[in-house]
């Protein structure tokens, strides 16, 4: 049978620094991003409701997500330490994926031009 992907995203603001890149490189430094994060599920869509996940339902498990990190210093978060987009890729999958059977992409962006894709 078919398979349709959803998504829904995420904002938050959260302030990082790299530890492990090069001196003197920028992101060094202690600075922050306006976060984007676009959370893709998969599955079957009901033929009699018309879906297969109710859009609303994907936001409230993915709220307390969002609330451990809006306003934080990623640094300080545990699995955290080196807060590459990458790295929070694959953290934000850890927390989203018990509770999102057919979770198959996230999508972290941290500016307007740049970010990376986890499939898990």
């Amino acid at each position: 049978m078919p398979t349709t992907e959803i998504w829904r995203e995420i904002t938050f603001e959260a302030a990082h620094r790299l530890p492990h890149v090069p001196e003197g490189h920028k992101c060094a430094r202690l600075h922050g991003h306006s976060y984007r994060v676009r959370v893709y599920v998969r599955g079957e869509v009901d033929p009699h409701l018309g879906w297969f996940m109710d859009l609303g339902e994907l936001r409230e498990r993915l709220e307390p997500i969002r609330k451990r990190l809006d306003h934080y210093y990623l640094n300080e978060i545990e699995g955290l330490e080196n807060p590459t987009s990458e790295h929070l890729a694959r953290w934000i999958w850890e927390r989203a994926a018990p509770s999102l059977p057919g979770l198959c992409r996230i999508e972290v962006m941290e500016t307007c031009t740049s970010g990376c894709r986890y499939e898990g």
